[in-house]
């Protein structure tokens, strides 16, 4: 108060109260600087004050980013990455909000939605709750500087593709799959397993040889898939009969934790391939020859294939064979659906490279 009278006084302006200069800033504005403003100050001249103070800020944000680029080039690249990332982010934001209030305002559920849109929702659900904490780590001041350390040590594991360089998200999504493909061969194992509680003979010698020729690097047809299609219904291999080590299994080659209950378990393998399967009938409708390279690429992985290593065209047949396969399953028989994110991945690549 004693601050904002003095700085009156030295402008003959005696008496005035902070409350009036909170709330008639331009008027004092005017009688401090001696600038002729009207007591009414109109909406164009706060616009033009508005964008002059933007382009100030620019400029001095353009300056900080030369300095950056041309004494600490690394720092620079981190930087403005990160900036970049929050961008995009901000971006998918409003996209799902326009969607989100589409499906309110239509009264419409997510499997009734687009491909495209269907898609958005499922990728900004994961991308929210992976870098959740790291934007609100940002948030007080000067601590995104802590960020950009922890964007530099350990960018796979805190951040997403947003934050990532184009050569960070090819590295980083081979070793996501490395990952999940060493417990490929146990899946497989696993459904040998499986096998000897299959009391019809003729469906038991039919999963042992698609089992086997998997294992041995053969690549299955989807006819033989649905030879067996009875099996991922009930015992021993539907979503309800599935043990708790095949659970984790599978929990691994969906990117989910396995180190939870089995209901848990069951119940989050259940909601994400049928989340796959809703985006297998929009994807249906759309026609997969509608994707671009970057959606094809991103489809197969979804789905367990590694495509940082095919091309366009053979991203396009696996993904056909593949939703022909899911639209003919039902609801029932999911967990077919789900083993085969393992059946048809496993020997892919080595099957194309032999041809």
């Amino acid at each position: 108060m004693a601050l904002a009278r003095g700085c009156f006084r030295l402008q003959g302006l005696r008496g005035c109260r902070l409350s009036a200069f909170l709330h008639y800033p331009t008027v004092y504005v005017a009688q401090l600087t001696g600038h002729p403003l009207s007591p009414f100050f109109t909406t164009a001249k706060r616009s033009s004050l508005s964008s002059a103070i933007i382009s100030k800020v620019k400029r001095l944000n353009a300056n900080y980013e030369r300095f950056l680029e041309r004494n600490f080039p690394r720092f620079y690249v981190i930087y403005s990455t990160f900036f970049k990332g929050f961008h995009l982010l901000f971006l998918d934001f409003k996209e799902v909000s326009v969607i989100k209030h589409k499906m309110a305002d239509q009264g419409l559920k997510y499997s009734q939605l687009p491909y495209r849109e269907m898609e958005k929702l499922r990728q900004f659900r994961r991308d929210v709750i992976k870098v959740l904490p790291v934007v609100l780590l940002s948030i007080p001041p000067f601590a995104n500087y802590i960020v950009f350390m922890l964007m530099y040590f350990y960018p796979r594991q805190l951040l997403i593709r947003h934050f990532w360089a184009k050569e960070q998200q090819q590295e980083f999504m081979e070793i996501y799959h490395s990952v999940r493909a060493q417990v490929y061969p146990d899946a497989v194992k696993g459904l040998i397993k499986a096998a000897s509680r299959v009391p019809d003979k003729q469906l038991k010698g039919q999963l042992l040889h698609l089992s086997s020729k998997v294992k041995e690097g053969f690549h299955p047809e989807i006819s033989q898939l649905h030879m067996v299609v009875k099996l991922f219904s009930g015992t021993p291999l539907g979503m309800r009969r599935l043990d708790t080590r095949q659970m984790k299994i599978l929990s691994q080659v969906m990117f989910l934790t396995p180190h939870m209950p089995t209901s848990i378990l069951r119940h989050r393998l259940w909601n994400h391939i049928m989340e796959i399967r809703h985006l297998d009938q929009a994807l249906n409708i759309l026609g997969v020859h509608d994707l671009s390279e970057d959606e094809l690429r991103n489809a197969c992985y979804v789905r367990g294939l590694n495509s940082m290593h095919l091309t366009a065209a053979q991203c396009k047949e696996w993904l056909t064979k593949w939703v022909q396969l899911s639209k003919k399953l039902k609801d029932s028989e999911a967990s077919l659906l789900l083993h085969s994110m393992v059946l048809l991945s496993t020997n892919y690549l080595h099957s194309r490279k032999s041809k």
